[in-house]
């Protein structure tokens, strides 16, 4: 007995060995990440009422004032006025020349911007309008703006309204 014993250990004993055979372990992986980015974006100016076109004499010393306010936590020096002529093509530039902290006055609803309508002279032509646009900037980002259109017409009967 002591022999099959032996053989059954030994017959045991090669199917173990014989029947290992070598394997290459591999590891693969479907992990993925996401993420998503937003660009701030800054508050616009509001028009808190309707613009007024002052004619002056025969159009000579004519205003434009906008009624505006800032958004809160923004101040004056973070404003920017800009201009453009109404067009195709036509882009907001700040007005050469022009000073919004001196043209400007807190009252009781937020500022009131005068513009005086010489200023805007070089970029008028007799009829042509301009829209004239508050934004304010900080950390060299733009907010979108709150945008008035002016037109000087012929001999100061000129006329403003609200854009936005």
């Amino acid at each position: 007995m002591r022999g099959t014993k032996v053989r059954a250990a030994l017959a045991v004993g090669l199917l173990a060995v014989g029947g290992v055979t070598a394997t290459s372990a591999s590891w693969q992986d479907q992990e993925f990440a996401m993420q998503q980015f937003r660009a701030a974006t800054l508050p616009p100016p509001v028009l808190t009422q309707e613009c007024e076109y002052s004619p002056g004499l025969l159009g000579i010393g004519s205003t434009v004032d906008i009624y505006w306010d800032l958004p809160a936590g923004y101040s004056l020096d973070e404003a920017q006025l800009q201009a453009s002529t109404a067009g195709l093509g036509s882009v907001l530039a700040p007005i050469t020349g022009f000073n919004l902290n001196a043209a400007t006055e807190r009252d009781g609803s937020g500022y009131v911007t005068s513009v005086r309508t010489n200023l805007l002279g070089g970029l008028l032509g007799l009829g042509t309008e301009l829209k004239v646009a508050i934004t304010v900037n900080r950390y060299g980002w733009t907010s979108d703006a709150a945008s008035i259109a002016t037109n000087a017409g012929i001999l100061g009967l000129g006329t403003c309204q609200n854009l936005t």
